[in-house]
């Protein structure tokens, strides 16, 4: 083959060549042409569809804002409660293990309440009978009969208005100026109550104790019951324990014997 032909040809090759290539890429540009067109179609259906949904989309976001802003509230809130039935959890744990120690506390208390009463009541009694008395004194007796009955009238309503010193000065001035009278054991009596009002329970204890020293009087089991608490008040609570004992072995008649009782039975639980 001359090479004038064989050149044409070359060229002839290269330029069918070159065509098949631009119409193979003319194809490859359509078909990209046509796939980024269908994606602009998409997304021009999906922006419509977001303009659409829009609205919802933001109300269901507020909703969900308020539902969790409640959410939270109402967490709060079981949180708190949570905290405030643990707390209560361990104040009954905590009572529970000292029940014991709590009842017989809140025994200790009632008793003395209904004592302070009984006492009270008591004073008012014995100072209606003293001012009706016309019992004659004793000839024995070193101070006027006239001023004995005075002195322990304004004793006892100084310490029914809670002015123990007083009460203790007068009350102590008759003991010792009549041993004998019939009033001198309730006149120890009270000046034993006095201290025990004033907590001075150890004073109390040893006055108490001095009413026993009185024959025939109706404040033995009166100064009994006092002696037990004024030991349970002191935490003696071994000493308190036998004068409970005390008086419900020698006093069965007594108005402070049943609850006597259910003192002793915490004291010996304790």
């Amino acid at each position: 083959m001359n090479q004038p032909r064989k050149i044409a040809i070359l060229c002839f090759i290269a330029l069918f060549a070159g065509n098949l290539s631009a119409q193979s890429n003319t194809k490859q540009l359509k078909r990209l042409s046509d796939k980024i067109i269908q994606q602009n179609n998409r997304i021009d259906e999906l922006e419509t569809k977001l303009i659409i949904l829009l609205p919802e989309l933001q109300r269901t976001l507020k909703a969900t804002v308020a539902a969790k802003e409640q959410t939270d509230s109402v967490s709060i809130l079981i949180i708190n409660r949570i905290n405030m039935i643990q707390n209560k959890i361990r104040l009954l744990e905590d009572k529970a293990a000292y029940s014991d120690s709590t009842n017989f506390e809140v025994l200790a208390q009632l008793i003395m309440i209904e004592n302070k009463i009984i006492t009270l009541a008591n004073s008012f009694t014995e100072l209606y009978k003293v001012r009706n008395d016309q019992t004659p004194a004793s000839p024995s007796s070193s101070i006027n009969p006239t001023e004995y009955k005075r002195l322990y009238i304004e004793s006892l309503s100084n310490f029914q208005n809670g002015m123990y010193g007083l009460s203790i000065k007068g009350f102590s001035k008759l003991v010792v100026s009549d041993p004998q009278n019939n009033l001198a054991d309730n006149s120890q009596y009270w000046l034993a109550e006095c201290y025990y009002s004033q907590k001075n329970y150890k004073r109390a204890i040893i006055e108490f104790e001095k009413v026993f020293t009185f024959s025939g009087t109706d404040k033995d089991d009166d100064a009994q019951l006092k002696l037990g608490l004024a030991y349970q008040s002191m935490g003696n609570l071994e000493k308190s324990r036998e004068e409970f004992q005390r008086l419900v072995d020698y006093f069965p008649g007594s108005e402070f014997y049943d609850r006597s009782k259910e003192v002793l039975k915490q004291l010996t639980i304790k």
